[in-house]
C-alpha cells in the first residue's frame, strides 16, 4: 500500500501513524532504536504490505501493469489503491472529510519530526507542501504520483503508459479494490490491536 492507506490504517493512533509512515526508511535492526509504540507502527506497516502483496485482488491489478513495467507492477498497484481509497465515499463521505484527515495527518507527523529517519525527513516537506495524501484523489494527482515513482526507480523510463493503463481500466480496477480494502482494513485493525496488547502486557 501507499502513504494514504498507511495513514488511514493507523486508526488515529499517533504512534502507529509515525511508525507506519516511516517504515520504508527504517532498515533492519534500526527499528529497535524507536520506542515500542512506534515499533508497533513499523511492524504494522510491514504486515499490511505482506497482506496486500499476497491478496488475489493485488495479483489481478498487477496484470494490467506487468507487461509494460514487469517487477514495478506492484509499485503502480500500490499508488492506484490510494486513488480509490481517496475517493471511497464509505470512508470519506465528501472531499472535505479527506482534506481534514490529511491535514490532521501532517500535523501529527510534524509533532513527531524529531523521530523522522533521514530519508523521510527529506521527503516529508514535499509531501506536505504538495499535499500528496489529498491529491491522490484526482487523475492529475495520480499522474504526479506515477512521476514520483519514475524519479525513485532506476528502471522506470516513462509513466505515460501507466497513466493510460490506469484510465482505461479504472472501473475494472475499482472492482478489485472494493473486494480487497475492507478485508485489508479488518486485518490491519486486528494486527494493530495485537501489537498494542503486546506492549501493554
Amino acid at each position: 500500500m501507499n502513504y494514504l492507506a498507511h495513514a488511514y490504517l493507523s486508526f488515529n493512533d499517533p504512534n502507529l501513524l509515525l511508525g507506519n509512515m516511516i517504515s520504508d526508511f527504517v532498515k533492519g535492526k534500526k527499528q529497535f532504536d524507536y520506542p515500542e509504540k512506534i515499533q508497533a507502527g513499523i511492524k504494522l506497516h510491514r504486515a499490511i504490505d505482506d497482506f496486500t502483496d499476497a491478496h488475489p485482488a493485488t495479483q489481478e491489478i498487477k496484470k494490467y501493469f506487468r507487461p509494460a513495467y514487469r517487477l514495478y507492477a506492484g509499485a503502480f498497484t500500490d499508488v492506484v489503491y490510494d486513488y480509490f481509497l481517496a475517493n471511497d465515499e464509505t470512508l470519506f463521505a465528501e472531499p472535505v472529510a479527506l482534506k481534514q484527515f490529511t491535514e490532521n495527518t501532517y500535523a501529527i507527523l510534524l509533532q513527531h519530526a524529531p523521530h523522522f529517519p533521514v530519508g523521510f525527513a527529506m521527503m516529508f516537506p514535499h509531501m506536505k507542501a504538495q499535499d500528496w495524501l489529498y491529491n491522490y484523489r484526482s487523475d492529475v494527482g495520480m499522474q504526479k504520483a506515477f512521476m514520483g515513482l519514475k524519479h525513485r526507480a532506476a528502471y522506470i523510463s516513462e509513466v505515460e503508459t501507466a497513466s493510460r493503463i490506469f484510465l482505461s481500466n479504472k472501473e475494472k480496477i475499482k472492482e478489485h479494490y472494493n473486494i480487497f480494502f475492507q478485508e485489508l482494513k479488518a486485518f490491519a485493525l486486528r494486527r494493530a490491536d495485537q501489537l498494542r496488547k503486546r506492549i501493554s502486557v
